[in-house]
């Protein structure tokens, strides 16, 4: 890809879920241009979550060359999530629970912001973002700020002397209704973003925790969810 736009491109990380897809949008809002990053690693639900990638960058005009799609199967032959593995129950939502779920997949965060700091060296963005979430989110550990700070002294001393790259985390502090609302207010296309852990589509399965907390998101948001349209 040219280098020539580069002065003001972020990489975001777009899952096709709502909280990436609203950092995408707060990016977006603060003039920077998009290059969008997307993961497939054997999940449940990759062949809808790569739908609504696709949907979402259309629905803001990226362009192909700005867009992604890198496949690391190798974490779902790692295991240890429910998320990967069949033989592990995608557990029901319980909101009040202190416990890391078993859709918890391990480090993923960790190895996609290394495929994320490659890409924005190639091309000389100087933003990687995420759509991580600390307070509302379901514990897990690598959605916590420390470990993007120490992520971002990574890249600084794993990349070229004159690369700068920080890491942005604009919705971690949220929670999940002010990630509606925001999103709202943005004009992002939460319609065509998809949450749940079971279902391929072409509804969410309504009980998982990504499903329940999106749910609550939106009643606490006063704000109807398209996808249920």
């Amino acid at each position: 890809m040219e280098r020539h736009d580069a002065s003001n491109r972020a990489v975001v990380l777009l899952s096709g879920g709502m909280d990436s897809c609203v950092t995408a949008a707060i990016l977006r809002s603060r003039g920077y241009n998009l290059a969008l990053l997307h993961t497939t690693y054997g999940q449940r639900t990759a062949e809808r979550e790569l739908g609504s990638f696709n949907a979402i960058a259309d629905f803001w005009g990226i362009e192909e060359r700005r867009r992604l799609v890198v496949d690391i199967g190798y974490l779902a032959a790692i295991g240890g999530s429910s998320l990967t593995d069949r033989s592990i129950e995608v557990t029901e939502a319980n909101l009040e629970s202190t416990e890391i779920p078993t859709s918890y997949v391990p480090f993923r965060n960790a190895n996609l912001l290394a495929i994320a700091a490659s890409w924005a060296e190639v091309i000389g963005a100087g933003v990687i973002a995420i759509g991580a979430v600390e307070e509302d989110s379901s514990g897990y550990p690598d959605c916590r700020p420390a470990f993007f700070k120490a992520f971002e002294r990574t890249i600084e001393l794993g990349t070229r002397p004159e690369t700068a790259i920080r890491i942005e985390t604009p919705v971690i502090a949220m929670r999940k209704s002010q990630i509606v609302r925001t999103g709202l207010d943005l004009g992002a296309p939460l319609h065509l973003t998809w949450s749940c852990y079971r279902s391929n589509g072409p509804e969410p399965c309504g009980i998982c925790d990504s499903c329940a907390l999106r749910a609550r998101a939106f009643a606490e948001a006063g704000a109807k969810d398209g996808i249920k349209n």
